[in-house]
């Protein structure tokens, strides 16, 4: 049980402005693990104060980039030395498998943390090039106060996104995490704080879904960065373009595997399947659309249902589990509800559809995998956020990118093939942000990442994260002057 009696604002612990708190349950157990306060009006009322006040007045957007970087890099090294209880306490917050999380849900974000904490010291933040009519300076400067919102399902990556670029360009943060996953965003403060960040920088606010919204309509926030579902993501673009508001929004998505005729199975599943289920299919970026040739239709199938039905569900906290509780009850009930939706449309269940057996508590559903299905159904087109993968079959390699195309997502993406320069070819056929080709590595954290159409607006990680926290200004120089940069 880790219990918390205070919010994090403006860099000091201060009593919240009601009693009103959130309880932390675990996914597995369902019992208490947590409980923090919840985040009132008034408390983002202080917390931007605060976040105004520091980038106004405060050290942080003055110091040099290298100054701020080694803040970044000392969180990334106190992370690491607690590797295995952040990513236990993550678990017992939402179920993922510590055996992926310890990884993916910890490692990453200390990766996330060097990225940025290395640009610190080559990114130009000023050039000077000769313009038309003469010399010009381009600086680029922090964009000013971000509101900073992220779901439940990889909750401390998320903040590293999110934080990292933003902190490095000289922002100040107010971070509301979800009420699902506050622990490891309490414990990432307590973090910062012991690394040196300066008061009123970060502040971190759990609240809820209307607390959110008046966070982002703050007339003291400069910038909100969104990681969320599109139905959140267009209400967010909409009140920040009525107020002309800086906003960058990384939304959901339907990921297409495109499984070529020359496909070497045995090889190829292995690779393409951790990322089709990973952490309990309540991924973005999952591969929950798999398009498999019609003439080995029957193969990939059979194949496929041969390692789904090996999957170990179980106890997030056991290090064998590979296919651990969904986050919450209501989770669990709009899973099962997408199945019988599948199978009310013809649909057919040859894995899962149910609940596991011997698991009596906890919100457990069984890694689930439809055949006989067709692209317009709604289980291949909406966003099921669990376990449950829809095998497609497609005519020939035209009609295979017609349906992966055949989304209102674009964020992720595969394809797996004998021939990679065919399979590049596919890639760029496909209209996703993100593309895999004979590779299970669907994210580099120096590289751009990002959906389109309803996938979401802008590019995180590498250059392109940083420069969503920053505002580029022109100075028109005197001729022959030189400044420095």
């Amino acid at each position: 049980m880790r219990a918390y009696d205070q919010l994090f604002i403006g860099g000091e612990w201060a009593p919240p402005s009601s009693t009103a708190t959130f309880d932390v349950v675990s996914p597995s157990t369902e019992e208490l693990v947590g409980r923090v306060p919840e985040g009132r009006e008034a408390d983002i009322d202080r917390a931007v104060a605060a976040a105004r006040d520091a980038f106004d007045h405060g050290p942080w957007p003055r110091m040099a980039p290298v100054e701020r970087a080694a803040v970044l890099a000392k969180v990334a090294d106190a992370i690491r030395n607690d590797l295995q209880g952040i990513s236990e306490l993550i678990s017992n917050e939402m179920g993922s498998p510590v055996s992926w999380g310890t990884l993916a849900q910890v490692l990453a974000p200390t990766m996330i943390l060097d990225y940025y904490s290395g640009l610190g010291s080559t990114f130009a933040f000023d050039t000077v090039k000769d313009g038309l009519l003469g010399p010009v300076m381009v600086t680029k400067e922090p964009v000013g106060v971000v509101a900073a919102i992220t779901p439940w399902n990889v909750p401390l990556f998320l903040a590293a996104a999110k934080l990292s670029p933003a902190l490095l360009a000289g922002c100040t943060v107010v971070f509301k995490p979800a009420p699902e996953t506050p622990l490891d965003a309490n414990r990432l403060a307590e973090i910062f704080v012991d690394a040196g960040l300066p008061a009123g920088v970060l502040s971190v606010v759990p609240a809820g879904r209307e607390v959110g919204e008046y966070l982002v309509n703050h007339p003291g926030v400069d910038k909100v960065s969104f990681t969320g579902s599109t139905v959140a993501g267009r209400t967010i673009g909409a009140a920040c373009g009525a107020n002309l508001k800086r906003c960058s929004l990384e939304l959901g998505g339907k990921s297409a595997a495109i499984l070529l005729d020359d496909v070497d199975l045995a090889a190829t599943l292995p690779m393409m399947l951790p990322n089709a289920i990973m952490n309990n299919g309540e991924a973005c970026i999952s591969l929950t659309r798999i398009l498999a040739p019609r003439d080995r239709y029957a193969e990939v199938t059979d194949a496929l249902v041969e390692q789904v039905r090996a999957l170990k569900v179980g106890d997030a906290l056991d290090p064998e589990t590979e296919v651990g509780p969904l986050v919450a009850e209501r989770q669990r009930d709009r899973v099962e509800g997408y199945i019988r939706i599948g199978q009310d449309e013809g649909a057919k269940v040859v894995v899962g559809g149910g609940r596991p057996a011997g698991l009596d508590r906890g919100w457990f559903v069984e890694p689930t995998v439809f055949v006989d299905v067709d692209n317009r159904m709604r289980i291949a087109q909406e966003e099921i956020f669990g376990p449950v993968l829809s095998v497609i079959p497609y005519d020939d390699e035209a009609d295979a990118v017609r349906i992966a195309n055949d989304s209102d997502y674009g964020l992720c993406g595969a394809v797996f093939t004998a021939d990679n320069d065919r399979g590049v070819k596919v890639a760029r056929q496909v209209r996703t942000g993100t593309y895999m080709v004979n590779s299970n590595i669907p994210i580099d954290f120096s590289s751009p990442f990002g959906g389109y159409k309803a996938s979401g607006v802008g590019r995180e990680f590498g250059e392109d994260g940083l420069e969503l926290f920053l505002e580029k200004k022109t100075i028109n120089l005197p001729a022959g002057y030189a400044p420095p940069v």
